[in-house]
């Protein structure tokens, strides 16, 4: 995943569903898939269909915890025999891996994990109708062809039950004024232990800003490093 450094083509249907407001690309994740900022305050993404997660299920997703949380409002949704887009309204604040915040470490990750925290303290667990627990992340994996390790397969009893974020790399935290703001790509939320959510977050901080910050994302969030389940969930994360 990476902010795009050179110009983009803008698919036909971006182009249709923008009408006629100016767009410009800002993210491209691994699957081909891009993401447009128009200049009426709107987002669209685009991007072929694939088996790991689609637009309708995060359509679906952000409709729920929006009751809850501030997260982009869904404008529209779609797809075809190919590709799928989603077109969401703009929320204030730039990812946490916005130029200016890659330059100021500390109010990032400190961001990042204070709203990671408050995320999941928001959601309710008990009115969530999505799972990412252990048992229901192996059995997506293996139906799309991902064989997972055995020593996975017993994962470290649950510390807290939470509603995880699923993708809470850094560049999903929306910061403004040097605080977290809100969340983005939330295709596969679903309860599971806060430390599944808790492992990606902090070990994206070396993606992004470089080595020495995974603890200092904990710490903002408000625990202890807990060793082996941080290295248990980012195995699975890798695996999966």
């Amino acid at each position: 995943m990476t902010i795009p450094a050179a110009p983009v083509d803008v698919p036909a249907r971006v182009r249709e569903l923008a009408g006629r407001a100016a767009v410009v690309s800002v993210w491209r994740n691994n699957q081909g898939g891009l993401t447009f900022r128009t200049d009426d305050e709107r987002f669209i993404k685009h991007g072929p269909r694939n088996d790991e997660s689609s637009f309708a299920d995060e359509a679906e997703r952000l409709a729920w915890a929006g009751g809850y949380v501030r997260v982009p409002e869904v404008l529209e949704s779609g797809g075809d025999d190919r590709y799928e887009w989603l077109v969401t309204r703009a929320l204030p604040g730039e990812s946490a891996v916005a130029t200016k915040w890659v330059a100021r470490p500390a109010v990032a990750v400190r961001a990042v994990g204070e709203g990671l925290r408050a995320l999941h303290d928001a959601l309710p667990v008990d009115d969530c109708p999505f799972d990412w627990g252990v048992p229901h992340r192996i059995a997506h994996a293996a139906g799309r062809g991902i064989h997972v390790p055995s020593s996975l397969l017993d994962p470290p009893p649950i510390d807290r039950l939470v509603v995880c974020h699923a993708d809470a790399c850094c560049p999903n935290t929306l910061i403004d004024d040097g605080r977290w703001s809100a969340h983005v790509d939330l295709g596969a939320l679903g309860v599971g232990d806060r430390w599944a959510d808790i492992a990606v977050a902090s070990m994206s901080t070396e993606w992004n800003y470089g080595p020495g910050w995974e603890d200092a994302l904990i710490e903002a969030y408000g625990v202890d490093p807990d060793r082996e389940r941080l290295a248990y969930y980012r195995e699975l994360w890798n695996a999966t």
